[in-house]
């Protein structure tokens, strides 16, 4: 943990989806109230799994009250004067102006937990996530387990009927291990639009192969 000589820093918990984020989110928030610090928990409204969108959750069911937003902006004008720790998990789903309001917690003297997800499902920066890293003075990359060769995981899998979710998809798409799994770099996927065609061409029978006017 940060201890600067002044109160307020920013601490980035970032990785892959079920590397442990919101759980080592929540050990710090717990540890920080046995602390007896003031503490506010805010969480992105478009994360409403498990327990709703008034809790932060672990895949594993453990939860601690958190407010819902829908802008980093709203996470400013509610923080309370006298908040010590501000946490904020899913960040990813929140704008880029995150980066300020964090900046701008921690110049006030509050420490600032920030967890989320860095890359997207297609391997490539997330929201304001790489520029938090970038300002924080701690930052902890976690890493869940690949579910196809066991290595350590640092891309999210998105599956659509069990099959790689294609490129041009939707870059915010929240779920759980059913639209998502944890995968390596060499085994994460995401195919072209062109390539997944390409590949539906060269399985079709001969006779669907035939140009139109061939017929």
């Amino acid at each position: 943990m940060y201890h600067g000589i002044r109160p307020g820093w920013i601490e980035v918990i970032a990785g892959v989806m079920f590397s442990g984020k919101s759980e080592e989110l929540i050990r710090r928030v717990r540890r920080a109230v046995i602390a007896r610090k003031r503490v506010q928990a805010f969480k992105s409204h478009l994360d409403d799994r498990y327990s709703g969108v008034h809790r932060i959750s672990t895949h594993d069911g453990i939860t601690v009250e958190a407010t819902p937003v829908d802008s980093a902006a709203e996470i400013l004008r509610r923080v309370r004067p006298d908040t010590e720790v501000a946490a904020i998990d899913e960040a990813q789903f929140l704008d880029e102006s995150l980066v300020t309001v964090a900046v701008t917690l921690a110049n006030r003297g509050v420490r600032v937990i920030v967890a989320g997800i860095d890359t997207d499902f297609r391997g490539e920066p997330f929201g304001a996530m790489p520029a938090l890293m970038a300002v924080a003075e701690l930052v902890d990359k976690l890493h869940a387990i690949c579910v196809v060769c066991g290595d350590p995981a640092c891309r999210n899998q998105r599956l659509v009927d069990g099959r790689p979710a294609a490129y041009d998809s939707p870059t915010i798409l929240v779920g759980g291990s059913e639209t998502y799994e944890a995968r390596c770099r060499h085994c994460h996927q995401v195919p072209l639009v062109d390539e997944r065609q390409g590949r539906l061409f060269e399985t079709a029978p001969p006779s669907a192969r035939a140009h139109p006017r061939a017929r």
